[in-house]
């Protein structure tokens, strides 16, 4: 059976983020370290969603966006 290709997608960060990623992985390749905290990630969630029973489908607030002035 042939192996499915798989989609790739190229993301630029901050190279002291990944290294730091990188340390605490235990990893010594870039590409594994951030995959391994996008994995990690996706499995807390999956967990979360098991113990609650519920799935969050709202988004979610990632500090970026421009905050409207309260007052």
């Amino acid at each position: 059976m042939a192996k499915a290709k798989v989609a790739e997608v190229t993301v630029s960060l901050d190279a002291e983020l990944v290294v730091e990623v990188m340390a605490l992985a235990g990893v010594s390749s870039p590409q594994d370290a951030v995959e391994a905290v996008v994995r990690d990630y996706i499995a807390r969630g999956h967990r979360t969603e098991a113990r609650t029973g519920h799935r969050d489908l709202t988004p979610r607030e990632t500090g970026n966006e421009p905050r409207e002035q309260q007052g």
